[in-house]
C-alpha cells in the first residue's frame, strides 16, 4: 500500500509561481510512474505531468514551458515547480502514482488556486 501526502498549494496571483510537493509512504517501485493530475470546477480530471523512475517525463500541452515535474528516488518524492501561473491553473492538483503491475494510489488534493 502506498499512501501519497502533498504540500505546496495555495492562493498565487497570475504570474506567480509554487511547487508541490508529494511524498510517497510504503515501498515505490522503479516500474512505478509517478504523477500530478488535476481537477477544476466542473470538469474532468486531467494529466498535468508524469515522470519515470529514469527522469523520462510527459506533460500536457497546456503546461509546458511552464511547469517543471522532477523526482527523488531516494525521497520517494515527486515534485511539481509552476511558473508562469494562470487563472486557468485553478484546480486541486493530486498525487499519483501508477503502478504497472497493478495499482493506482492518489493523493488527498491540493488546492492551486490563481487569481487574475
Amino acid at each position: 500500500q502506498v499512501q501519497l501526502v502533498e504540500s505546496g498549494g495555495g492562493l498565487v496571483q497570475a504570474g506567480g509561481s509554487l511547487r508541490l510537493s508529494c511524498v510517497a509512504s510504503g515501498s515505490i517501485f522503479r516500474t512505478d510512474l509517478m504523477g500530478w493530475y488535476r481537477q477544476a470546477p466542473g470538469k474532468q480530471r486531467e494529466l498535468v505531468a508524469a515522470i519515470t523512475s529514469g527522469g523520462s517525463t510527459n506533460y500536457a500541452d497546456s503546461v509546458k514551458g511552464r511547469f517543471t515535474i522532477s523526482r527523488d528516488n531516494a525521497k520517494n518524492t515527486v515534485y511539481l515547480q509552476m511558473h508562469s501561473l494562470t487563472p486557468k491553473d485553478t484546480a486541486v492538483y493530486y498525487c499519483n502514482v501508477h503502478r504497472p503491475l497493478g495499482g493506482e494510489f492518489w493523493g488527498q488534493g491540493s488546492q492551486v488556486t490563481v487569481s487574475s
